[in-house]
């Protein structure tokens, strides 16, 4: 990877599978952005690179690899494959590159004291993932057929999402009468068999019918 290619990289903006970090000062924070980008569409993290783009360079960038490579190695789970390039603009300054590519032992966690804690790229953000995200990310690795009956709770919420063109968990649970876990279940199971679309969102995610084709 040359200067040539970050300045490339750079000029695209912040998105769903780029991040720009002026310097890792919280790594324990910047984790969550590898952690999403390896769980969503792969990515690279540009240290070394302010918010607008402008490739401006870091002092000292070798110990910005080290930090962050240790926070990688400690706080995310299970262990996360990736690449690191060192970029040197001149004597004293230098951008790396995190190259994380879509993974397929997510999801990535970051575990704190006893909590799990998912992350998924939302746009040019990365958002905890909810319950339905984490099990759709598990479940879906292994592409294989998804068989499930056509119920009154299924039939409910086609004719629900036929209207409204989309739906949220609390919304189904409601309009159906059935516990949250149940109303849970029941989404992600679509969601696997190709039937409907999850939308991770910062609240509450949505589900949306899946396009014929798509």
């Amino acid at each position: 990877m040359t200067l040539q290619d970050i300045r490339v990289l750079a000029s695209k903006g912040e998105g769903l599978k780029i991040e720009f970090k002026k310097k890792a000062t919280h790594p324990e924070k910047i984790v969550r952005e590898l952690i999403a980008l390896a769980n969503s569409s792969g990515g690279d993290l540009l240290i070394g690179v302010d918010d607008d783009g402008t490739v401006s360079g870091q002092r000292f960038i070798e110990e910005e690899i080290f930090v962050m490579e240790k926070a990688i190695q400690e706080l995310i789970f299970p262990q996360l494959a990736y690449e690191v390039f060192l970029i040197k603009l001149n004597e004293k300054k230098g951008v790396a590159v995190f190259k994380i590519p879509l993974s397929s032992e997510r999801p990535h966690y970051l575990k704190e004291k006893d909590r799990k804690q998912a992350f998924i790229r939302v746009a040019d953000r990365s958002v905890q993932a909810s319950r339905e995200v984490w099990e759709v990310l598990r479940r879906g690795k292994a592409q294989r057929d998804t068989i499930f009956t056509y119920s009154w709770k299924e039939e409910l919420l086609m004719k629900a999402m036929q209207e409204t063109g989309k739906i949220t968990l609390k919304e189904y649970a409601k309009l159906a009468k059935l516990p949250k876990f149940i109303a849970s279940k029941t989404l992600v199971r679509l969601v696997l068999a190709n039937v409907l679309v999850i939308h991770p969102q910062e609240a509450d995610d949505f589900f949306t019918l899946k396009e014929t084709g798509a």
